[in-house]
Formats: C-alpha cells, sequence, structure tokens
C-alpha cells in the first residue's frame, strides 16, 4: 500500500480558491461549485501520488522544488516536504508566474 501524504493549503491558496470560485460564480454559481469540486479532486490525488504534477519549465520555479497540476486553465503549484504536499498558489494559467510565488 502506498504511503499517504497529508495536504496543507497556505493561507494565500486558500485564498486563490475563494477568488476562483467568487469570479466563476458571478456567472454560474453551479459552474463554480462543479469546478472548485475538480479541483479538490484533482489536488486531492496528490496525497497518494504527490510525483503527480509536473516539474514546471520556468527555471525559478524548477530551481526552489516546485510541482505543477494543470486543471483546466488553472496551475496549482505545490511542494513536497517529507510527507506533506503544501499547496502553494492556484492561478490561472494567464498570469505573471515571476511574482506570484
Amino acid at each position: 500500500m502506498a504511503a499517504r501524504y497529508t495536504l496543507r493549503y497556505l493561507p494565500i491558496a486558500q485564498d486563490d480558491l475563494t477568488a476562483i470560485f467568487d469570479f466563476i460564480a458571478r456567472d454560474s454559481p453551479s459552474r463554480a461549485l462543479s469546478f472548485v469540486d475538480k479541483l479538490d479532486d484533482q489536488i486531492g490525488q496528490l496525497e497518494r501520488n504527490p510525483l503527480l504534477g509536473r516539474i514546471p519549465r520556468h527555471s525559478k520555479l524548477r530551481e526552489y522544488g516546485y510541482r505543477v497540476v494543470i486543471v483546466e486553465a488553472y496551475l496549482v503549484f505545490y511542494l513536497i516536504r517529507s510527507h506533506h504536499i503544501e499547496i502553494h498558489r492556484v492561478v490561472h494559467g494567464s498570469r505573471d508566474l515571476d511574482h506570484l510565488l
């Protein structure tokens, strides 16, 4: 049986999820709920497979050890720490990443 990791969301990542929900809910509350559920499912898979995410192309992100899971147009940035997965940011792929992480 594979080891199970614990997920930890940084406060800013929790804020990101709230902002994503609020943005989508302006047009469709049901779509917002569905999409946040999809994000939660994808992120939850990291508990059993922390290497599921890709190594980012951005050199600074690689240097810091980030991995990224892509869910539709959103990027979930995380670090693996011992038996914990730290979710650092959940951002739209079109955003400038240099100042976000």
